[in-house]
């Protein structure tokens, strides 16, 4: 992350016994429905790369250029497109559908395997001495997405290149709604490329899905149908035991939240029209899900006492005999 003009600012403490053991440090913003700053924590101006929080905006094309109706996809394959799941059955026996319906195989696909984050299917890996497949790869929804719009476009293989005309659809969809001209790219885990842009761009561009109404126009159809998906299966978009999954299932209103490697989360909330983007400086997933969580109850979207939101924030420390020994919680400028 480069230098900010504006320093980090705490977002989430560690205590053990009667001090603050760590602090993690971080930037976000809340932006409003015409993505304005609502309020600000650190520095808005600050580069980033939103990473799988940008799943959404990176399936815009796949829905607005008319991909995604033409392959017969529902909510289900958008919100799959969106997440960064744990290779469970439930992802990767979709996936798997929704590419064979397209007449390709996973060797198809350019985003590598890695083992599932689910133990379940892991554990079946293990036991029959198999290798993971890219189907397991948490991106493979978002893979398969941008092979559905590279077999609508009629392009080559290699989609995952930056001059590809699948990522090019990308990089404009990413500009146009985050309304920042992005300065470069890097090399995501799952190969594609993640554009720059400012927290304050990320900010904007939830804010933009929040607000998207359907029928408005090609792209807020395109926003609106990938947010509303994220929200009906939240099962998808991430998994069991995940902050994703479990806080919109706590959340009292419609809520679309996604994580992103390092640190960064960003929130959906289409009843207030808000949309927010965070990163921890350090990378901490423990502190970007406490401070995520600590803004939606600033909000008024989730209860501080639902059994969810302790998982995340406020989580009690405990020993490896049981005994309680601290707290994982919000630096208190973020709650009021």
């Amino acid at each position: 992350m480069t230098l900010a003009a504006l320093p980090p600012v705490p977002m989430t403490e560690i205590w053990r016994g009667p001090i603050a053991e760590s602090l993690h440090l971080g930037h976000a913003v809340i932006c409003g429905p015409g993505g304005e700053i609502v309020q600000a924590w650190g520095d808005p101006d600050v580069q980033v790369y939103p990473r799988s929080s940008c799943k959404m905006l990176q399936a815009l094309p796949l829905v607005e250029s008319g991909a995604a109706d033409a392959a017969g996809l529902g909510p289900e394959h958008l919100a799959l497109a969106c997440a960064s799941h744990n290779g469970a059955a439930i992802h990767t026996a979709r996936v798997a559908k929704w590419v064979e319906g397209l007449g390709l195989r996973e060797p198809d696909f350019r985003c590598g395997s890695h083992m599932p984050k689910d133990e379940e299917a892991a554990h079946a890996l293990i036991r029959a001495y198999e290798a993971p497949c890219q189907l397991h790869n948490n991106c493979s929804g978002k893979h398969a997405g941008f092979l559905t719009l590279n077999q609508h476009l009629g392009a080559e293989p290699d989609y995952i290149e930056v001059d590809h005309p699948v990522q090019q659809a990308c990089l404009r969809a990413f500009e146009e709604v985050t309304q920042h001209s992005s300065p470069g790219y890097g090399i995501d885990g799952c190969s594609a490329p993640n554009f720059l842009t400012t927290l304050h761009g990320m900010g904007r561009a939830m804010a933009f899905f929040a607000n998207a109404r359907e029928g408005a126009d090609a792209r807020q159809t395109a926003a609106a149908r990938l947010r509303d998906a994220m929200i009906a299966h939240p099962d998808l978009v991430a998994g069991e035991g995940r902050a994703c999954t479990e806080l919109m299932r706590a959340c009292n209103q419609p809520v679309a939240l996604k994580t992103g490697a390092e640190a960064f989360f960003i929130a959906i909330i289409p009843g207030l029209g808000l949309g927010i983007a965070l990163k921890v400086a350090d990378g901490a997933d423990r502190a970007s899900e406490c401070a995520i969580a600590a803004l939606l109850v600033r909000l008024g979207v989730l209860d501080p006492e639902h059994p969810a939101t302790r998982k995340f924030m406020n989580k009690t420390i405990r020993s490896w005999r049981g005994i309680e020994a601290g707290m994982i919680k919000p630096a208190a400028g973020l709650l009021a």
